[in-house]
This record gives structure tokens, C-alpha cells and sequence, in this order.
């Protein structure tokens, strides 16, 4: 027995794989393909396997969370989102319970719900997901101007928890009459105050752990790292704090300073996101009947509808009303404002609680999201273009050279552009007057790699690569890449 459901899960993996590409190359999300791909092999589809296990769904979507929001922190650069923190913060809390809100009180007009109910409809779609987003931004070269891309990045990763409290709260309401609403208010301050102060302590424990234990084989380090995951997790949960949030903060902390085997540890967990991502959406696509959604399809296009052109943008242009973003921006931010597979998680929350209008909550929270993504999700480029916010995208230069720091040294490689107007520009490295522990390793120029010498002369477009501490590389490289004084003649 156990080599057929081998055999099914490693060809559900192989095919998702290989659709994958479509995304690369039509610009269609990942995660439509994943869910489709789950959705034939369903049941009502050519692949007929009977899935019905919201409980077994439910805990696998909570490890791939925990994992995938782990990756999503060690992606995050914190010198790249500490400008825009306050506005990531407020869309990440303010923005998820107005959506809740707004769509709520419509889920109640158009299903005769009570208001309970229908608020948690509007609390399971309130978070977006930014991981299909990027794959399509990506596929089709296009980057975001100004700080738009961390602004994203933020509040993708740090509203699940918000959605993830207001459903599990509001549930608790309905399961509980006589439980008052007013508690929520001071176990929400707690589990986000307990799962940032956590999470912050779990990240400076994994950085701690991993630089000092010296493990005798390098393949123990992703064990190690991934057992920290899951404890951080467990613990901020068990104390009443936020776990995914605690993940999530962790994550940050470790990627943004220098650990041993740094590179290969990323890759790791960038690819283990990856299988969480393909092996949830696949259990989500078999757990839904598809023949199910057709006497849905009305009223989930209008939730849908309501969703992206009303709940999201009053959402946005009251949470980013003190910002300095134009028009066109916040333009932009609601209509990114994509469903992933967060909304279908959550909606299994419901048919486990055993909550009343659980199975069409279910069914029009994943109409929903099929929806979002396919209308959003392929329109991205076109809408930036639109907007005038799109700017090209360089691909990233990979280099022939690896560097793992060892023995407390506190350096990584690190690139510097030099533009023809540049400071260094003309100039040999020895002029430069670089620091003991600043060492130039590597000069890109065009496509070809030169090993300086100290007489080397840097030309305008070169980049350079060198390994130095982050201290000392933030002051040089002001220096280096300041314009050069006009002389006046």
C-alpha cells in the first residue's frame, strides 16, 4: 500500500513541477497550476482520489505555513522594509480586520447570514499572498518602483497571523456564545506582543546555536535549523503567544545577519518552501469537490467582485491615508492584494468546529481564491505597466566563488556597483584607500571576472565583489560610490 501513495505523491510532485514552467512562461501563477493539478487528481477528476479529511488538510497547511513563513523572513532584507515598517504594520492589522469588516457585513446581505458568520468569511479572506505575485513579477521581468516591492513584501508576511487570530477568534464566538467579544481585544495585544518578543529571542537562539555548536557534517545544520522552527513555533503557541508571527520575526533575524554555512542554509529553506508550497495547495486542490462549486459560482463572483474592487481598496486608502504614496501606488497595492492559500487553510478551521454554513463558507472561500488569482494574479504586469510603476528588472549576477564564514569572522560577499561618475571610478585599488578588513575578491566587468591586483584600475559599470564586515562595508562603500567633485575651471 505504502508504494502506491509513493507513487501518487512523488508523480503529483514530478507534474507540479513541470507545470511550473507554464508560470515561467505565460505568466500564470504557481499556485493556480498547484491547485488545478490537485483538483484533476481529486475525486471528480480524471485522477479519482477520494480525499475528505479537513483535520489531516488543516495540519499539513499549518507545518507548510510555519516553514514557509520561516523562508519568507530569511527573503525579507530589514534595511529594505524599515522604511515603509509603519505602513506594512497597519495594512498587516488595520487592513485585515477593515477587508474582514467590509466584507462581512456584505457576506450577510447576500446570504442571509447572521453577522457573526458573516464576519468570519470576510476574517478567513482578509490576508493576501505575495508568493504568486513575485512568480509572476519575476516570469515577466518586471520590478515595482520606490519601495512598493517591500511595502508588499512586509504585509505579506506579517498579515497571516492577523487573519489567523480574527478567524480562530470569531469562531470561539460562535462556538461560545456567552465568551465576550471584548476579550479579544487583550488576547490579540498578548499573542502579537508574545509572538514578536518570542520570535525575536528564537532568532538570536538559531544564530547563536548555529555558530557555535561546530557540527561535525554540515548536512546536521538545515536538521538543526528546522528543529528551532518547529520549537519556536510550539512554544510562542503553547504560552498564548502567536507562532506564526514568532516564525516569522525569526526568520528575519537570522537572514539579515552573517551565520555559518549561510548560503547553502538558505537554499535549503528557500527549496523546503517550495515543497511546502506545491504539497498544500495539492492537499487543498484533492480536498475540494470541484462539482461543488458550480451552484456557487454566482454569489462567489460577487464576493469576489466586492473583495478586489470595494473591501480591498477602502482597506488600503484608510490604512495608507497618512503615507506619502501617490495615488497610483496605493492603486496598485489594492489590486495586488492577491488570496493564496492562506484563505482556503482557514476555511477548513470552520468545517472542524463543526460551525454552522461551514461547507459553503469552505466553498466560496476557494471560489474565491481560484478567482483572485486568476484575474489578478495574470493581470499584475499589465496593471503596473498601466499604473507607470513598473522599472526592469536585472537579473542577479551569479559569481564563481562561495564563502562560508568560519571561526567568528564576521564578513560576507557583498556587491558594489560602481557608476562612471563614481568616487573609484579611474582610480587603482591601492588608491582607494580601503580598510585593513575590506577586501575587493572579485571585478565584474561585462560578462567576464577579473582577480584584482592592487594596481587594477575600476572603470565605470564595473561591479565589485568583497568581503568585509557590515560595518566597515557600509562606510566604504558610501565612499567608493559618491560622485566625484566637479572641478570648476
Amino acid at each position: 500500500m505504502i508504494e502506491y501513495i509513493l507513487i501518487a505523491a512523488s508523480l503529483l510532485l514530478v507534474v507540479s513541477v513541470l507545470v511550473s514552467k507554464i508560470s515561467d512562461r505565460f505568466g500564470v501563477p504557481a499556485l493556480l497550476l498547484f491547485l488545478l493539478v490537485g483538483m484533476l487528481a481529486g475525486s471528480d477528476g480524471p485522477g479519482g482520489i477520494y480525499f475528505d479529511d479537513p483535520a489531516l488538510a488543516r495540519s499539513i497547511g499549518v507545518i507548510a505555513l510555519v516553514l514557509i513563513l520561516f523562508a519568507g523572513g530569511l527573503d525579507t532584507e530589514w534595511r529594505a522594509v524599515r522604511p515603509v515598517i509603519k505602513e506594512g504594520l497597519i495594512l498587516s492589522t488595520v487592513g485585515v480586520l477593515i477587508t474582514a469588516l467590509v466584507v462581512g457585513f456584505f457576506a450577510c446581505l447576500l446570504f442571509d447570514f447572521p453577522l457573526i458568520d458573516g464576519l468570519l468569511l470576510g476574517a478567513i479572506i482578509s490576508s493576501t499572498d505575495a508568493a504568486a505575485v513575485f512568480s509572476v513579477l519575476r516570469s515577466k521581468g518586471v520590478g515595482l518602483k520606490g519601495q512598493l516591492r517591500p511595502l508588499l513584501e512586509l504585509e505579506s508576511g506579517s498579515n497571516d497571523p492577523m487573519a489567523i487570530f480574527l478567524t480562530v477568534g470569531l469562531i470561539q464566538l460562535i462556538a461560545e456564545p456567552a465568551s465576550s467579544p471584548a476579550n479579544l481585544i487583550g488576547s490579540f495585544f498578548l499573542q502579537m506582543l508574545l509572538g514578536a518578543a518570542l520570535g525575536y529571542g528564537m532568532g538570536k537562539a538559531i544564530l547563536l546555536l548555529v555558530n557555535r555548536l561546530r557540527l561535525g557534517y554540515e548536512g546536521l545544520y538545515p536538521v538543526l535549523t528546522v528543529s528551532l522552527v518547529f520549537l519556536a513555533f510550539g512554544l510562542t503557541s503553547v504560552v498564548g503567544g502567536n507562532g506564526f508571527l514568532a516564525v516569522y520575526v525569526a526568520g528575519i533575524v537570522v537572514g539579515n545577519r552573517v551565520f555559518v554555512h549561510k548560503r547553502s542554509l538558505l537554499s535549503f529553506h528557500d527549496g523546503l518552501a517550495w515543497l511546502m508550497q506545491i504539497a498544500m495547495f495539492l492537499t487543498l486542490g484533492l480536498l475540494v469537490f470541484p462539482s461543488r462549486l458550480v451552484p456557487i459560482m454566482g454569489p462567489g463572483l460577487l464576493v469576489a467582485g466586492f473583495l478586489m474592487f470595494v473591501a480591498r481598496p477602502i482597506a488600503v486608502m484608510v490604512g495608507l491615508l497618512p503615507s506619502s504614496l501617490t495615488w497610483r501606488e496605493k492603486a496598485f497595492v489594492s489590486w495586488i492584494g492577491l488570496r493564496g492559500a492562506v484563505p482556503i487553510i482557514l476555511a477548513t478551521f470552520p468545517l472542524l468546529a463543526r460551525i454552522p454554513h461551514a461547507d459553503l463558507i469552505f466553498n466560496v472561500v476557494f471560489f474565491v481564491v481560484l478567482t483572485s488569482v486568476l484575474l489578478q494574479g495574470t493581470s499584475i504586469p499589465s496593471v503596473a505597466r498601466w499604473l507607470r510603476l513598473d522599472t526592469p528588472t536585472k537579473p542577479k549576477r551569479a559569481y564563481p566563488i562561495e564563502y562560508t564564514p568560519m571561526g567568528g569572522l564576521e564578513g560576507e560577499l557583498k556587491e558594489i556597483p560602481i557608476l562612471p561618475n563614481a568616487h573609484a571610478a579611474g582610480k587603482a585599488i591601492v588608491e582607494l584607500g580601503l580598510p585593513d578588513d575590506f577586501l575587493v575578491i572579485l571585478v565584474a566587468r561585462g560578462d567576464e571576472f577579473l582577480v584584482p591586483s592592487g594596481g587594477t584600475v575600476v572603470r565605470g559599470g564595473d561591479t565589485l565583489l568583497v568581503l568585509s564586515g557590515t560595518e566597515s562595508f557600509r562606510q566604504t562603500a558610501a565612499r567608493l560610490t559618491n560622485k566625484k567633485e566637479q572641478t570648476v575651471g
